[in-house]
């Protein structure tokens, strides 16, 4: 069953990429939520194209862009898909290309599966459970995303590096976020200098973070400051495929969702 929806879960993240990119070489406008952060044309079409992809196995939907649905309608969900049709929006806005499609599905408060996908940089990573965690890199993915709904998992396996893919380095690495590096994330990367003899701080958008943990470009991404359940879930089915975890700082376990409360705790993506 997980290799059937993990290949629909490719195919809905590529398409979902198409949309942005129609978007991207436009003049667009955007727009601002009660949170002020932004919103665009992308972000609306993108989650309409997942969740027309996703649509047939039945299973519910919880989406940044979707209507908020109530907790006592979602409490009941043993499984639902988790998605951000565009994490890393302000990078969209600002014409970096450090964006991505997120794409997770969640069993029993878990992540079972997940698909994070750069439509510009054409990196797709993926991973569910018992399969494993793969990355196919750009050289070789470009040439299928055309003719995507064609590409058998079979295919698209047979091209796909296993996560981990780099195992050791000289120095520790930390990711951190472009866009939001708070005091405390600082503070906690300072004190990492005093346990490691190197160590080298490398900065992007996305949830592309945690995918660098999972291959083993980084060794951790501390993350102290607000981020949502959509935010994480995909990136955490990979990590948890490619020997590496996402843990709640506050609870010292995996991350949980479906929450009633979608905001994560601060988080640290991390290898074993």
């Amino acid at each position: 069953m997980y290799q059937l929806l993990l290949h629909k879960t490719i195919i809905a993240a590529v398409l979902a990429g198409n949309e942005i990119l129609d978007v991207y070489d436009t003049d667009f406008d955007v727009e601002f939520k009660e949170d002020k952060s932004p919103v665009t044309l992308a972000d609306k079409k993108a989650s309409e194209k997942i969740i027309q992809e996703l649509e047939p196995f039945g299973i519910p939907v919880l989406s940044e862009e979707g209507d908020e649905i109530d907790y006592h309608t979602r409490k009941h969900w043993n499984k639902l898909w988790i998605v951000d049709p565009l994490d890393g929006t302000k990078e969209f806005v600002k014409r970096n290309g450090e964006f991505t499609v997120n794409i997770a599905l969640t069993e029993q408060h878990l992540p079972t599966l997940g698909v994070i996908y750069s439509p510009v940089f054409k990196d797709i990573y993926f991973a569910a459970k018992g399969i494993g965690a793969f990355k196919i890199n750009r050289h070789q993915f470009i040439p299928l995303i055309d003719s995507i709904e064609t590409v058998s998992l079979e295919e698209l396996l047979s091209l796909a590096e296993k996560l981990p893919i780099i195992t050791s380095r000289e120095t520790y690495v930390v990711v951190a976020s472009r866009s939001h590096m708070s005091s405390e994330t600082f503070a906690y990367i300072e004190n990492l200098k005093l346990t490691h003899k190197q160590v080298e701080i490398v900065s992007t958008g996305s949830s592309i973070k945690m995918c660098w943990v999972a291959e083993g470009i980084a060794d951790e991404y501390p993350r102290f400051g607000p981020t949502m359940e959509w935010d994480t879930a995909a990136g955490q089915a990979i990590l948890q495929e490619a020997n590496a975890a996402l843990v709640d700082y506050k609870t010292g376990k995996a991350m949980v969702y479906n929450r009633e409360k979608l905001l994560n705790n601060w988080f640290i993506a991390k290898r074993y």
